[in-house]
């Protein structure tokens, strides 16, 4: 039996044993060192070879990311460490590091239960590094920390051990103060990192090595012997002395959690239905003879077995041939394969039980995020949704270049919605052109070159990019009428900016859209409440929508149970679709004060409620003083001092405003934001601006007024590239 025979073997083995699986991710921001660091962990499980370890990057086996040098996307694998004398199932996932493919990391952090968080000795703790530590603790995964290119510090720095240690504590104190300001009041002090206790470790992904005090301990290797190997270039016998999976692994091993335990923690977080009925129980308990319950974090699209499905599951166990239930989709499926994942590959097993991540082909219609169960026993509620740190801010308009393309075309697109819920597609067949809303210039780059073009085959002529904005207002409305197309019913509505505190409450995720068939549930008005919203206001919510709320402020109108659903549907029409430029409106609060309805109910239907809701909120709010909210991204300059100027001179050339600066060393770090629309080609002319020499990086940083004088200008432009009448 060859030794990847026996691999699998154990695999398979060690996946019932649910106190010896850990489900890790690793996560940083982008070149830090992620994927080199991921085939070490590889080549120490002995599924690649030493000697390519960190040159092979065998989790980039997507042509894509091996021609651009960057993780595009989450990749998976399996592998077996031994710690103490017993095997242990490791369940990896490398995700992304690039702000334009955050969508990715979110997922991952629903599959797993720790994350490794890799932090560039050089760089420190980037904005990214942030990002991706908010995605792991808002879904309470527990994260440990290695500080990689320690061996840049001393051989290009030059560092003193004195500075190194300085330099290290830094990152260590930045890295705990964004635990304890995001992680949630159980964990605040219970996962901090901590150098003595080894949930720290130092080293070189590129070099294969790694160091912690545990370790240091075991073997007594000193720091000093790290410095003597490093500044004597020999980081190879380094290597085999302390080699880096094996510290990395055993600080999983021993800092982070098994499924039985990070499941009693995380279920509450993520499933909100009743922990006391039996798929409750099951869940929290890890149990693989209870029901069925897991969520699909991710669909990979394969040339021979069409869809595959990446599912965590929580409780009850999947076999091959198995019948399952799609409970958003409200839909079965069969699982005609069920694998584990080697990187590029999948072996086939017989059946996957609770606590793992597997592979399932055969659920076509299945989207990320996506809860399954068994069709005997639903799952109710389905697990919360899977929610984004940021938002599609670019579209681009594709069009296929023959028209017998066209039904393919469309069927592709639809993929890719089920695939990445950070992208948006929206299809017109009638004019035979889509949009496409993504992250940032190279989402959307890598979805029509990549997706469409290699992938699917099919040629497309792709649009210029086109920022997506956002209308709000500054003011409140007098009350306006909108009046039926028979005009028996009459509607009168106020609209006003909704409280900032409650938008930002709807943003962190703690207010979700809903609709309500009577009064507000106690529960909701109750967090309305506590993000600041008025109490009577709170109890007469009728619909949460995009950042949008809807009240019913009317008192003993008989008719209006009966047009409930309608005048949601209006209000999300005209939501959907800005008076301004035909935008998405957010930060609007909408209040129906008086309605008229005629006593018959066959002139009160959807064609004549529908209208007469949309056009008079859309009056209303053209009263409310409209404003247009563009995309912003804060900016991050790494820059020498002899550049600032230039960098400096390129923000501001762009509507950018300098935040903030920081000097360290002969760097200097220009933290500022800047529009979106204006950061088109920024990366080509940074570049040339610092002749290459600066490190540089965006995040999306939420949507801000456009300025006062720009505001007429953009509005009849877009008006204008949709058609609109501009007059």
């Amino acid at each position: 039996m060859g030794r990847r025979a026996k691999m699998v073997e154990k695999v398979k083995s060690l996946m019932e044993t649910h106190d010896r699986i850990r489900n890790i991710g690793i996560c940083a921001h982008i070149d830090h060192g992620k994927t080199t660091l991921s085939d070490n962990l590889l080549a120490g499980a002995g599924m690649i070879s030493k000697d390519l370890a960190g040159d092979q990057l065998a989790l980039d086996f997507d042509e894509e990311e091996a021609a651009r040098g960057i993780t595009i996307y989450a990749a998976n694998v399996s592998m077996v460490h031994e710690y103490e004398g017993k095997e242990f199932l490791i369940n990896l996932i490398d995700t992304p590091g690039h702000v334009d493919f955050g969508g990715d990391v979110t997922r991952a952090m629903r599959a797993i239960d720790g994350a490794i968080v890799v932090v560039c000795a050089v760089e420190g703790v980037m904005p990214q590094t942030e990002t991706v530590l908010r995605q792991a603790l808002k879904e309470k995964v527990k994260p440990v920390l290695f500080i990689n290119k320690v061996d840049r510090l001393l051989n290009e720095l030059k560092l003193t051990p004195e500075e190194l240690m300085n330099r290290f504590t830094k990152i260590i104190n930045d890295v705990n103060k964004l635990i304890q300001k995001m992680a949630s009041e159980e964990f605040k002090k219970e996962w901090i990192v901590n150098v003595m206790d080894g949930s720290v470790a130092f080293g070189s992904a590129y070099h294969n090595w790694a160091i912690s005090v545990p370790y240091m301990k075991k073997t007594g290797i000193t720091f000093k012997d790290i410095i003597d190997y490093c500044e004597n270039e020999n980081q190879k016998e380094l290597a085999q002395k302390a080699p880096l999976h094996e510290v990395l692994l055993d600080m999983v091993i021993k800092h982070l959690p098994n499924p039985l335990e990070a499941q009693k923690y995380r279920i509450p977080n993520i499933w909100k239905g009743d922990l006391e009925s039996e798929i409750g129980k099951a869940m929290i308990n890890c149990d693989p003879n209870g029901p069925l319950a897991g969520v699909i974090t991710k669909i990979i699209m394969d040339k021979h077995a069409g869809a595959i499905s990446a599912c965590r599951l929580f409780s009850g166990r999947v076999k091959q041939g198995d019948e399952l239930y799609l409970v958003s989709m409200k839909q079965k499926a069969r699982a005609q394969q069920v694998a584990v994942f080697m990187g590029a590959e999948r072996i086939q097993v017989p059946s996957v039980s609770a606590g793992n991540i597997c592979a399932l082909t055969g659920l076509k219609e299945a989207s990320a995020g996506e809860t399954i169960c068994s069709p005997d026993s639903i799952i109710e509620p389905p697990f919360e949704s899977i929610t984004h740190v940021s938002e599609p801010v670019i579209t681009v308009a594709i069009e296929a270049k023959n028209t017998k393309d066209l039904p393919k075309l469309i069927e592709v697109l639809r993929q890719i919605a089920r695939e990445d819920n950070t992208v948006r597609v929206e299809i017109n067949e009638e004019t035979g052109e889509h949009l496409i809303s993504g992250m940032g210039e190279l989402h959307i780059e890598v979805i029509t070159n990549t997706k469409i073009g290699r992938d699917a085959g099919i040629e497309v002529d792709v649009g210029e990019p086109i920022v997506v904005y956002r209308e709000t207002v500054t003011g409140t409305s007098p009350e306006v009428e909108g009046k039926s197309p028979n005009k028996h019913n009459k509607l009168y509505f106020v609209v006003e900016p909704l409280e900032e505190s409650v938008y930002n409450a709807y943003k962190e995720g703690k207010i979700k859209d809903e609709d309500f068939k009577k009064k507000t549930p106690q529960e909701v008005e109750k967090v309305l409440v506590e993000a600041g919203l008025d109490k009577e206001e709170a109890k007469r919510v009728m619909s949460i929508y995009e950042g949008n709320i809807l009240l019913n402020m009317t008192r003993g109108i008989v008719q209006l149970d009966e047009a409930r659903e309608l005048i949601i549907e209006g209000f999300k029409e005209a939501v959907r679709n800005g008076p301004l430029a035909a935008e998405k409106c957010q930060g609007i609060k909408v209040k129906l004060v008086d309605a008229v309805f005629h006593e018959d109910a066959i002139h009160r239907g959807p064609a004549q409620l529908i209208p007469a809701v949309r056009f008079g909120i859309r009056d209303a709010i053209m009263q409310a003083k409209p404003v247009l909210l563009e995309p912003i991204q804060k900016v991050y300059i790494n820059t020498p001092q002899d550049y600032m100027g230039d960098a400096m001179r390129e923000l501001s050339n762009r509507r950018g405003q300098i935040l903030d600066m920081e000097q360290e060393g002969d760097m200097t770090l220009i933290k500022a934001k800047a529009p979106v629309s204006e950061m088109f080609g920024f990366a080509g002319a940074i570049r040339g601006a610092t002749q290459g020499r600066c490190l540089w990086s965006v995040e999306f940083g939420g949507f801000e007024r456009v300025p006062n004088e720009l505001q007429p200008k953009i509005v009849k432009e877009i008006r204008e590239r949709k058609g609109l009448k501009t007059e």
